[in-house]
């Protein structure tokens, strides 16, 4: 693959200020002066690259590596070529996570369209509406009555932010998302297309039919959140949706009124969550969970994909399976279910022969 064009190179950081950057240690001191402007998977790593190994699975890649420097831990330094330096961490996945963040900064928020700095004379801004210093409004973007946006933040292109909505300081509103009742702290990320703070499904059957229940309740978005494109987190209904400090979202994921998610949560694409359910800290919950409402899942549980919840969790288990039941339980059960499957094949084709 050539050189991308919407993320181009660093312009160059010595690799030994690299190395203390990152609290990495550069094996090879005669390397220091060596240039490093990007990252690459290992099987097209060429000079200038950073590249990461976590596992011996990768040997045969490095074939074809010509990176400047692979980050990995000291039981696989001994498998780099000698033409690339080796930078020693006790966690490379993470190292290289902060690798990627120093040398390509601009990938880690939505990218500006056509508006660098100010208010776009093409978007709409209440008179009532305040926006602190620094503050970028795309055109087409809409701030409704009284909201407040804080320094440095980004509104994006279409972006509709509703009535009293709080967006705080260092935050990205991506193109088309829609933000409304509700508080967002500070450095957010709201992908394309996010629906935030729209009123929740909540209907009482009665003779005329389902009857709709208000929905008066706020999102609250805490510091340092990330939401994906296209996903839909609801209002509560007299209470608040809570989104705790610096959990990630992915894209398509849909969480009802009344949610409230503890910090440091991760949430993969597809996954549901109805409402009124409280989520401890720490959570991983996989993609295409379904996660039944007035439940509790405790503190640092996760989630195979494609996991059904319909009962509390308690704290540190890991899960799999419709009904979810211990991972250890799901994968026997997986085992012995595709093993019957087996066997009941081969009496069926001896059956036939």
């Amino acid at each position: 693959m050539i050189r991308s064009e919407f993320f181009p190179p660093h312009k160059g950081m010595r690799l030994a200020d690299f190395a203390v950057s990152l609290d990495l240690r550069l094996v090879d001191s005669r390397a220091s002066d060596k240039l490093v402007n990007a990252v690459s998977p290992i099987y097209r790593g060429i000079e200038g690259d950073v590249c990461y190994m976590l596992s011996r699975k990768s040997r045969v890649e490095l074939e074809t590596c010509n990176a400047t420097a692979i980050i990995c831990a000291e039981p696989l330094a001994s498998l780099v070529p000698g033409h690339i330096t080796v930078l020693i961490s006790t966690n490379p996945h993470l190292a290289f996570a902060r690798a990627g963040a120093l040398l390509h900064p601009d990938a880690l928020k939505p990218a500006a369209n056509v508006q660098a700095e100010g208010v776009s004379p093409q978007a709409i801004v209440h008179p009532s509406a305040k926006l602190e210093s620094g503050v970028v409004v795309e055109p087409f973007a809409i701030i409704g009555a009284h909201a407040s946006i804080g320094e440095g933040s980004r509104i994006g292109a279409g972006a509709v932010l509703g009535e009293h909505v709080k967006i705080g300081r260092e935050c990205s509103i991506g193109a088309h998302a829609s933000v409304l009742c509700s508080y967002v702290g500070n450095n957010v990320i709201i992908h394309n297309g996010a629906r935030i703070g729209q009123d929740g499904f909540g209907y009482a059957p009665g003779p005329r039919g389902m009857e709709k229940i208000v929905q008066i309740g706020r999102v609250v978005i805490q510091d340092h959140v990330e939401i994906g494109a296209n996903s839909t987190i609801d209002r509560g209904t007299m209470d608040d949706t809570i989104i705790g400090e610096g959990s990630k979202i992915d894209n398509n994921v849909m969480i009802g009124h009344n949610v409230k998610i503890g910090r440091h949560c991760g949430i993969v694409a597809g996954v549901g969550i109805a409402g009124s359910t409280r989520i401890g800290d720490g959570v991983l919950i996989g993609g295409k969970t379904g996660i039944t409402g007035h439940i509790t899942i405790g503190d640092g549980v996760q989630l195979a994909g494609m996991t059904g919840v319909a009962t509390d969790l308690p704290a540190g288990g890991k899960y799999g399976g419709i009904p979810a039941r211990p991972i250890k339980d799901f994968l026997r059960d997986s085992v012995e279910m595709l093993a019957k499957t087996e066997l009941n094949r081969r009496k069926g084709k001896k059956t036939h022969e």
